[in-house]
């Protein structure tokens, strides 16, 4: 049976997430080896397996670990006591902080989904289906309310804030001007804005 942790108390599993994505984000998902990803984590390829199933398991919950963590806050906001365009706009933002604390993840992931088995895809798929039917949920309820405008269809709206939000590993860095809740700031204020009566 492998060990559960390393020396230094650390769980095997999330040793070998962050040695697969350290090297997924360096040299991209298919120039990397299982072998390298044992190396980097001080783990045996027997230990990978017993986690992680496959490299392609890895590079899923590369991607499922920071959307857990979002569908999570997504929920927390949706079932919050407060108005709907408070728990919209605070959940708007998150998921742009999290993302900016999740880059290597989120480049990790738009680059590389595609190596993914047609499985592992649909798994995936389905998950993000799910969490932008909740935040889709948010602006439907204010629509229905009459605190936002319907000139717009919710689907579309949906696809231009995650849109910005799939595009932040592609521009934002930690050395430049604006930090992770400024950007957050703007974006959320855009998409109330696109959604004001």
């Amino acid at each position: 049976m492998p060990r559960t942790t390393d020396g230094d108390g650390t769980p095997v599993p999330r040793r070998l997430l962050a040695a697969a994505t350290r090297l997924f984000a360096e040299r991209g998902y298919d120039r990397t080896s299982v072998q390298e990803i044992v190396e980097a984590a001080g783990v045996t390829k027997g230990a990978l397996y017993h986690y992680f199933g496959s490299k392609d398991d890895l590079l899923h919950e590369v991607y499922a670990r920071v959307l857990r963590v979002q569908q999570e806050r997504l929920d927390a906001f949706a079932d919050a006591d407060a108005p709907v365009e408070e728990r919209l706009r605070g959940a708007a933002a998150d998921v742009v902080v999290t993302t900016i604390d999740n880059l290597d993840d989120a480049a990790i992931f738009f680059r590389s989904m595609h190596h993914l088995s047609p499985e592992k895809n649909k798994q995936v798929r389905a998950e993000r289906r799910r969490y932008h039917e909740r935040f889709r949920a948010l602006i439907e309820e204010g629509q229905e309310a009459g605190v936002f405008s319907t000139a717009t269809p919710a689907d579309l709206v949906v696809d231009y804030h995650f849109g910005s939000v799939h595009h932040l590993s592609t521009w934002y860095s930690p050395e430049g001007p604006m930090t992770p809740t400024e950007v957050a700031d703007h974006l959320a204020d855009l998409l109330l804005r696109a959604l004001r009566p």
